[in-house]
């Protein structure tokens, strides 16, 4: 096992496999490597392992060749045992079949260095810091960090094997705009994007301040999220004077990211979109409990953090009985905030 901080590439690799199969914000995250890697190695064909429901995220990315969908989710359930191991058994061959000469894993668990060992590959890449075990499948190993953001960490793979890293850049996927979404735009000119939801209960700021914060703002609000977000949404659109419409659970991945290009500012927790919106450049409000904005925040400067200072946070728990942190925010705090930094007038007219 070689532990090193730079790795010799004695010739340029045909194929190349990222294995970074979730979540919504990480793979956002893993797009300035992608770039890095691609402008770096212009002539080697890139392969991504993804999760299944993630795939419309990079499936017309014109700097990835193929994608290779996994049901990781599945996989936890004992009861698909059977289905699983068919499902691995292929996978294995697969992967196997493709002669990848770099393998980078940027998950760090036992299934994705798993999925790096069965590619056979010479060069197979991780963090020396990586999970359950999943070191052990690694030629190489490079120190990540946890305590800096998650962009910067990746990108010292990148920096590794001898890609530039000095401009971090975002490359979005090419994706059409629906109708749907378009005429949204075209009735409603301007607008914030609010994000109430989040994966953890935990993480999300309560609906009834998002309502009041929402009733401040003098341009309208567009609440999005999943289907699971549809009666926050609803909760808020009858406690903000009108002043939001939501279409959560009613758009597709691609449909979201033409809506966040289009906002003013996006307010929102821990959460995807906003990872999104700071790859899109939009503003971002965001609020945080229990996680660290240092590692998983918006990346750039142009956005506004909202953190209690509490000294339990940030705690990681996915449950809490007080959600102190987060009840610690008001909404008087937030609009302030975003008063004392330009992005509203005194007036509550948005600038």
């Amino acid at each position: 096992m070689i532990n090193e901080a730079t790795i010799k590439i004695r010739k340029i690799p045909k194929k190349i496999l990222i294995i970074k199969p979730s979540s919504l914000g990480d793979i956002i995250h893993s797009l300035p490597f992608l770039n890095a890697i691609k402008a770096h190695f212009e002539s080697s064909e890139i392969h991504w392992v993804i999760a299944k429901g993630l795939e419309n995220l990079l499936e017309t990315h014109p700097m990835i060749r193929k994608l290779i969908l996994i049901n990781k989710d599945d996989w936890k359930n004992l009861r698909n045992v059977k289905n699983t191991f068919a499902e691995l058994s292929m996978l294995y061959t697969e992967l196997g079949n493709e002669s990848y000469d770099i393998v980078i894993d940027l998950q760090g668990l036992l299934r994705s260095g798993f999925l790096t060992f069965a590619t056979g590959a010479p060069l197979r890449i991780g963090f020396s810091e990586a999970r359950e075990g999943s070191i052990f499948f690694y030629t190489h190993k490079i120190k990540g960090g946890k305590e800096i953001h998650a962009v910067d960490r990746y990108l010292k793979i990148a920096s590794a094997i001898g890609c530039n890293v000095e401009e971090v850049i975002f490359p979005m996927p090419l994706i059409h705009e629906t109708e749907s979404i378009r005429g949204l735009k075209t009735l409603i000119k301007e607008y914030a994007v609010i994000v109430p939801g989040a994966r953890w209960k935990t993480k999300q700021w309560f609906p009834e301040r998002f309502a009041q914060l929402i009733s401040l703002l003098n341009i309208k609000s567009i609440i999005i999220g999943s289907k699971y977000d549809e009666m926050i949404s609803d909760f808020i659109i009858s406690h903000s004077d009108g002043k939001a419409i939501s279409i959560a659970g009613k758009t597709t991945l691609n449909e979201l990211i033409h809506l966040i290009r289009g906002a003013k500012m996006v307010i929102t927790n821990d959460s995807g979109p906003m990872h999104i919106a700071a790859a899109c450049g939009i503003p971002i409000i965001a609020i945080f409990g229990p996680t660290n904005p240092t590692r998983t925040g918006p990346y750039g400067g142009n956005h506004i953090i909202i953190k209690s200072d509490i000294p339990c946070s940030p705690c990681y728990k996915k449950k809490c009985k007080s959600m102190k942190c987060l009840d610690s925010i008001s909404v008087e705090h937030i609009y302030q905030t975003m008063k004392n930094k330009g992005v509203i007038g005194g007036t509550n007219e948005i600038k």
